[in-house]
């Protein structure tokens, strides 16, 4: 092969066949995609193993993209309600799943997705290792965190979350600076512990050039964790988040020089006039790369809702520079989300995106509003749920009150301004009452 990454063909000039695929898609020009990747602003995660990939493109001039976190724990390790919560991931508009499967046969899972689940792929290792060794935390050995994230390249993933920013000079940034929720990033809590307990340096920061290699050989992307997101309102844009960006933003061009693709992870819960501000911190300490959301979730009082909470927070992210959302259930902060929660947040989280889209003047994102309005106007309802971003969901609602005429609704009825407006300006009466 004449390229190792995909990052490395743009920076050779070379059109592959993913970058043809995802400049259609995003309606850019292939010059202007090569050089976007080449300065790492745009990534196409996309494991030389992962052979049945539907390539999407992350990056904020780009369409922004939403992942969907699934996975088995502890009290529930039903691989087939897993692999059903994938298939309506991908079926109703998801274009990344992340597998955060802390039990079970997790090698299994993740070996099913890479070879039959079009969407990138997405792993922490981290959680893995505790897994696969099935030993006392500080037991585990620098050199098998690191042989957990060769496996996870070589079973095909297109995209792995790296803790690698929190340090022991991060750590001792932390400790002096407390925080009213401490760390909430599980893979973060799992690497602070483990550094506390041996006394070592956090092997992912200390090896991050032979995790380089790894990615390098496999064309894996590098998704930079943030083991220091807030975890609460109190806790956003506080010494240890930024400490850990400004790290960050040093692997970042560390990565760029092996021509490893990265994109960031950001926060987190924030006050809503606090996330713009972070986008451009972001951009400017981790030099554009593509940054990716949890959430913003906007408020800490909203249990069973924070799909509603993230899709508030990601619409302004993404209208700010972030790419790619992570997607919020109702179930966050209460429980393992089942089929109904994962297409909940599903749909909050691309209301999210699109409404972002438009916002940014992403090229046709409003295309489809446009549609939905023409259909409107006609009064077309089977229009109106083939448009819609969840049809069965508006079918359903109109099923379950119909109206006494077709034209109208269940809410106006002969009030109906669409319909009095189409024909008093077609020259007909209108008599709302006689009708």
């Amino acid at each position: 092969m004449e390229y190792t990454t995909q990052m490395d063909a743009a920076r050779k000039g070379i059109f592959t066949p993913e970058m043809a695929k995802v400049a259609e898609k995003e309606h850019l020009e292939p010059k202007k995609l090569m050089a976007l990747m080449a300065e790492g602003k745009v990534i196409i995660p996309c494991n030389k193993v992962h052979t049945c990939i539907e390539p999407n493109g992350l990056g904020s001039m780009l369409k922004t993209k939403i992942n969907v976190n699934l996975g088995t724990s502890r009290d529930l390790t039903d691989l087939n309600m897993e692999l059903e919560k994938v298939n309506h991931a991908v079926e109703m508009g998801a274009e990344a799943i992340m597998d955060l499967s802390s039990f079970g046969d997790t090698q299994k899972f993740r070996r099913k997705l890479t070879h039959e689940c079009p969407a990138m792929i997405g792993t922490v290792p981290i959680y893995d290792a505790v897994v696969y060794y099935h030993k006392a935390l500080g037991k585990i050995t620098a050199r098998e965190w690191i042989d957990i994230v060769r496996m996870h390249a070589e079973d095909g993933v297109d995209f792995m979350t790296i803790h690698c920013g929190i340090n022991k000079e991060t750590a001792k940034k932390f400790k002096r600076n407390r925080r009213l929720m401490n760390i909430v990033s599980r893979g973060g809590s799992i690497i602070f512990a483990w550094m506390e307990m041996t006394g070592e340096e956090n092997p992912f920061f200390q090896y991050f050039d032979e995790i380089l290699d790894i990615c390098c050989e496999y064309d894996v992307t590098l998704s930079l964790g943030d083991a220091c997101r807030p975890g609460c309102l109190q806790d956003a844009t506080d010494a240890s988040q930024i400490e850990e960006l400004i790290t960050l933003g040093e692997l970042t061009k560390r990565a760029w020089e092996k021509d490893v693709q990265i994109m960031i992870e950001g926060p987190g819960h924030m006050p809503l006039n606090q996330i713009a501000a972070n986008m451009e911190i972001q951009k400017t300490l981790c030099h554009g790369a593509p940054f990716y959301v949890l959430g913003p979730i906007v408020t800490d009082i909203a249990p069973g809702y924070d799909h509603i909470t993230s899709a508030i927070g990601g619409t302004v992210a993404a209208m700010n520079g972030a790419s790619f959302l992570c997607y919020v259930t109702p179930a966050e902060h209460l429980r393992l989300p089942d089929v109904d929660d994962v297409k909940e947040g599903i749909i909050a989280a691309r209301i999210a995106a699109h409404a972002a889209d438009i916002a940014k003047g992403v090229p046709h994102a409003m295309d489809w509003d446009n549609e939905m309005a023409v259909a409107r106007k006609k009064l077309d309802w089977n229009a109106m749920f083939d448009l819609a971003i969840d049809p069965e969901k508006a079918r359903r609602y109109r099923e379950s009150s119909r109206p006494e005429k077709e034209d109208t609704c269940s809410m106006c009825g002969n009030f109906c301004a669409v319909k009095n407006m189409n024909r008093i300006l077609d020259g007909e009466i209108v008599s709302i009452f006689d009708e």
